[in-house]
């Protein structure tokens, strides 16, 4: 029997890569998703549909929102899980700062929910989802897990924090949970295939997604904001990720469970920094199309530089990321140019247009 792995947010772009890798490490998982940053097909998650496709494989799906506590509980009645890998959860900075309180809501109450459902059910595994923006503003480079947190710039980063917190507290209360949280750097790419990538809902939150964006036609000009940090080059320095390295991790993290390891935490990065400019630069060369930019003043909040020190993961995960910048810039436009509008085919307005909306890197 594979074990079994609830995926909270399964098919969201982090999630459903996951899924990909629990399929072919061997595990089951079972997916919820509200799509609140999915494609619907039919019942089921776009990326779903796909991966089920290029696997040969099927996927059990339930359309469910975690602030549904009664569904939830019919979910865990319907299976035995091992463990629980939880991406659920709305994740745009500036938004946050505009509707705190719905983001205090949403992923809060939706991660109480899941880990009372989970205690009533003994199911004591997890793996979460959490975020370098528990860090705040750097105070060293790079930045490892000792780090301060919680000194964090906006309402996102502050769930983030506070579900670690609570996490932290229920395995201190029951020695028999187990927990591992992963702190993301900058995911960016697709999986080989093309078939499954970032499709963010609107403008684009993040730097990549909205570089390959301007590349493929659907908009104008990427703007840069701020060209005199003291970096290499003026611009921001970030640490990108690619994502299936990403979900590689944690499948790392479901394999440490078994340990008993109680509560850790690890960074997943490369280690490595790259300038707004150096991954512009990259994306022209994986397109082959010159990506329009302007420099725009700085934003409130933004650092020159942030980026992670792996070794502890590498130490005690035995992982570490593999594709460097020109294998996450390659996979990125595979999955761009042959989804030129995502996963919705139906949306034909691949117009370059003016925005004023704000790209967080």
């Amino acid at each position: 029997m594979r074990q079994k792995i609830l995926v909270s947010g399964g098919g969201g772009y982090i999630g459903s890569h996951c899924a990909v890798e629990l399929i072919e490490a061997g595990y089951h998982p079972v997916v919820i998703d509200n799509f609140s940053n999915a494609v619907r097909e039919g019942d089921v998650p776009e990326s779903l549909r796909r991966i089920e496709k290029f696997l040969n494989t099927q996927i059990e799906f339930h359309e469910l929102d975690l602030l549904d506590k009664p569904g939830l509980e019919k979910i865990f009645k319907m299976h035995s899980f091992y463990a629980v890998m939880h991406f659920a959860g709305l994740k745009a900075v500036g938004e946050s700062v505009e509707q705190p309180l719905r983001y205090y809501r949403v992923n809060l109450t939706g991660t109480i929910n899941l880990l009372e459902v989970m205690q009533s059910h003994g199911v004591r595994n997890l793996v979460f989802s959490s975020s370098a923006t528990v860090y705040g503003d750097p105070q060293k480079l790079p930045i490892d897990e000792q780090h301060p947190v919680g000194g964090c710039t906006n309402p996102y980063g502050k769930t983030k924090y506070f579900i670690e917190e609570m996490i932290r507290d229920q395995c201190t209360a029951e020695k028999d949970w187990n927990a591992v949280l992963l702190r993301y750097f900058n995911p960016i790419g697709a999986h080989i295939s093309g078939q499954i990538g970032e499709d963010p809902q609107g403008i684009p939150n993040n730097l990549l997604p909205y570089v390959a964006q301007v590349a493929v036609g659907r908009r104008k000009h990427l703007n840069v904001f701020g060209n005199d940090y003291s970096t290499p080059d003026g611009t921001g320095v970030r640490d990108y990720i690619h994502v299936v390295d990403l979900a590689k991790g944690h499948i790392a993290a479901v394999r440490k469970l078994k340990d008993n390891c109680g509560c850790k935490v690890y960074n997943l990065g490369t280690g490595t920094g790259y300038s707004v400019l150096q991954m512009v630069n990259a994306m022209e060369k994986a397109s082959g199309r010159k990506i329009a930019y302007q420099i725009a003043p700085r934003r409130n909040g933004d650092v020159a530089s942030c980026y992670a020190d792996p070794t502890l993961a590498a130490k005690e995960l035995g992982w570490k990321a593999e594709y460097g910048l020109e294998r996450m810039c390659e996979d990125l436009w595979r999955w761009q140019s042959q989804n030129p509008t995502g996963f919705d085919s139906t949306v034909t307005n691949i117009v370059p247009c003016q925005i004023n909306g704000a790209v967080s890197y």
